[in-house]
């Protein structure tokens, strides 16, 4: 069994898409059904605040209409907008629709969501005063670091005011960095009070990495995410995330039309578990630990 706290789509069906149907919805949440996944969060990414808004109720409307949507579902990851828009850090998401966080576009995001959000990703740094953090944290959503560049005291400084995760390490940064002081290692200095999440697909983080981060942050607190797009369990081909196109190479690593940046995976979690296996050489337990303990753990949950 799996559960995944990031998948922006799945199965040709994109979680994003503004006329997003409830027969679609339904589709995908079976697939992930058969392929063992028993619960996800639905992730909605970067827009308009109005854009966001209307697509996390869409969701939110589907789980309160059908038995299968909102047994997959189990909540909402809203993943942005309140990201850092310097290139590199601001990855696929659209820069034009990133801003500072602030309280009243936060509670119009968690009531569209309608009691859903699990988990809010943000930068730190862009969040004046932690405020948004702080209030996340007193509600009992875990806010969680990501496409961000925090130096160590303002990491620091949301952890006290209620941070605990630190989505994607490895990712939403630039390919060059400083080779000590980066936000990688920084994450890494906080691993005992941050629950650190890995795409473990092999194209967003190479395994030889991907063995030295999980070393560093240790099981006990990692979990592997996908990252799905609609591309995922779907090949090769040109799909959708939100309003821009993602390209699917022959090595399953999905582009922005542009190949600028990778836009979420076209992984499913068998092939993950898979991959973790026989690249790493990880035993049951550990793979248990990282798709199905962990994550439910990190937002409070408990596992059977």
């Amino acid at each position: 069994m799996y559960f995944d706290l990031q998948v922006n789509g799945y199965a040709g069906v994109d979680f994003n898409a503004d006329e997003l149907r409830l027969d679609e919805l339904r589709a995908a949440c079976g697939e992930l059904a058969e392929h063992n996944v028993v619960g996800i969060l639905a992730t909605v990414i970067t827009d308009d605040v109005d854009a966001m808004s209307a697509r996390l109720a869409n969701i939110a409307a589907a789980c309160e209409q059908d038995e299968l949507v909102a047994s997959v579902i189990r909540g909402v990851h809203i993943e942005g907008p309140f990201i850092n828009p310097a290139t590199g850090y601001v990855g696929a998401h659209p820069k034009s629709a990133v801003r500072p966080a602030d309280v009243d576009s936060m509670n119009r995001l968690l009531d569209a969501a309608a009691g859903l959000t699990r988990i809010v990703t943000l930068a730190p740094e862009c969040d004046p005063g932690l405020q948004v953090t702080g209030m996340l944290a007193r509600r009992g959503v875990t806010v969680s670091a990501g496409h961000c560049n925090p130096t160590a005291e303002q990491l620091a400084a949301a952890i006290d005011a209620g941070l605990s995760m630190f989505t994607h390490l490895g990712n939403g940064c630039p390919l060059q960095l400083h080779r000590h002081d980066n936000i990688i290692q920084r994450a890494l200095h906080f691993s005992d009070k941050l629950a650190n999440g890995f795409i473990a697909d092999g194209v967003h983080v190479p395994y030889v990495a991907l063995r030295n981060y999980l070393a560093a942050a240790g099981l006990e607190r990692a979990f592997v995410v996908t990252d799905a797009i609609s591309a995922a369990g779907r090949g090769p081909g040109v799909f959708q995330l939100g309003e821009q196109q993602v390209v699917v190479d022959e090595h399953l690593a999905t582009w922005s039309a542009d190949r600028q940046n990778l836009v979420g995976s076209a992984s499913t979690m068998p092939a993950v578990v898979d991959r973790l296996r026989d690249e790493l050489q990880l035993s049951d337990d550990a793979i248990r630990q990282l798709t199905y303990e962990n994550p439910q753990k990190a937002i409070g949950l408990k596992s059977n």
